[in-house]
């Protein structure tokens, strides 16, 4: 691999006018790109910056304040995304020439390693294209060197200082509407006392606590005068009642009635947020709620936030497969590391004990630590 290139002068010149930036996954994914799309509005304020991005981030980000000027869904492409159920996408070599037709100033690729996100982003033809690059991807304009375990963060900070965007904020943060706040004032009520959520689903059963210890929880906190929610998606349901179910007080499920952007209104009401590391958990962190996060160890570093006033993660130091045994400080995610995988799908944050969780939250719940509401625009 060569070296990227490093000269002194990153900005590029003359107007920047149109910015294409790939990023089409999930939830959280998204959310540790904002820092890195907030350095590119402010050094470049009346640029059209342009998310290529998932059809969800075209329904939660539309009419939504922040630095997205606009959404275009990528079809579904190997090693970008995979096609939503009953989606009729838009034929690639369609989507690449009408890319090409708004003539790009900056293309910006944070979206891995790039063996697939490069040869795309550098189809669109912009002026000039900066990302990260892994040793199996070919090379951009300017490009930074993807190593797995880096904070994401600061990851996407460094690219987009590719292009004369230094950081102004290492916080992701997302900015509510009205129609957040009525959505969960409409599924949840006023509250009651502090309230709390508790988040105890996640996409990878790796990465999910066990049920009876976010019980556990929920009812040290309902002792301390909070009321609690237990939140999930629709195939989260058996999990959340679970929950609910083993818990001696009294908590209420909301299982799937919440648009993304209502969901950010409700967590935003929220004292603390208790939750697996899945996109809930980084969401609540950027509408303004404490949280307390569980982490596996190698995750930790990618995704735990960096602060420790308003979040507590708790870590597992579990690095061996419970069921097999085998070494996962690579192989957890092989195809990013090279590794072998491990077929075995169980939890890998069950040695979470639950009384850390437990005094970790009601720590937060107790000092009552907030930041300034997220801004509410209409």
């Amino acid at each position: 691999m060569t070296s990227p290139d490093r000269s002194p002068d990153r900005g590029i010149q003359p107007f920047v006018a149109r910015i294409a930036v790939l990023r089409a996954n999930a939830l959280g994914d998204y959310l540790f790109t904002v820092p890195a799309l907030d350095a590119l509005r402010a050094a470049y304020p009346e640029a059209e910056i342009t998310l290529l991005g998932a059809p969800w981030h075209a329904r939660f980000l539309s009419g939504r304040p922040g630095p997205v000027d606009r959404v275009v869904v990528v079809p579904p492409v190997p090693g970008i995304r995979d096609a939503d159920p009953g989606e009729r996408p838009q034929p690639l070599a369609e989507f690449q020439e009408q890319q090409r037709a708004q003539q790009y100033d900056l293309a910006v690729q944070l979206h891995g390693g790039g063996r697939n996100s490069n040869p795309f982003v550098a189809s669109l033809g912009a002026r000039l294209s900066v990302g990260l690059r892994a040793e199996d991807a070919p090379p951009l304009d300017r490009w930074v060197r993807y190593v797995y375990y880096q904070p994401e963060v600061f990851r996407y900070l460094e690219v987009v200082g590719l292009a004369g965007a230094p950081p102004i904020t290492w916080r992701p943060r997302i900015r509510l509407t009205e129609q957040d706040l009525v959505e969960a004032k409409q599924a949840a009520g006023a509250p009651s006392g502090p309230r709390v959520a508790l988040h105890p689903g996640a996409s990878d059963p790796r990465r999910r606590w066990p049920a009876e210890r976010f019980g556990e929880v929920g009812d040290a906190l309902a002792e301390a005068g909070a009321e609690v929610l237990v939140t999930g998606t629709p195939p989260e349901r058996e999990v959340v009642e679970d929950v609910v179910g083993r818990m001696r007080h009294p908590a209420r499920a909301l299982i799937g009635g919440l648009s993304l952007g209502g969901l950010a209104g409700l967590y935003s009401g929220c004292a603390v947020v208790v939750s697996n590391d899945t996109g809930p958990l980084h969401l609540a962190g950027a509408v303004g709620a404490a949280t307390v996060g569980i982490y596996w160890v190698g995750n930790v570093i990618n995704c735990a936030p960096t602060d420790r006033a308003r979040h507590l993660p708790m870590v597992s130091w579990t690095i061996h497969c419970p069921e097999c045994g085998q070494d996962c400080t690579r192989d957890l995610y092989p195809a990013r590391e090279g590794g072998t995988p491990c077929a075995h799908r169980v939890s890998f944050v069950a040695d979470v004990p639950a009384v850390e969780v437990r005094d970790a939250a009601l720590e937060l719940l107790g000092v009552g630590v907030r930041i300034p509401e997220p801004a509410v625009h209409s």
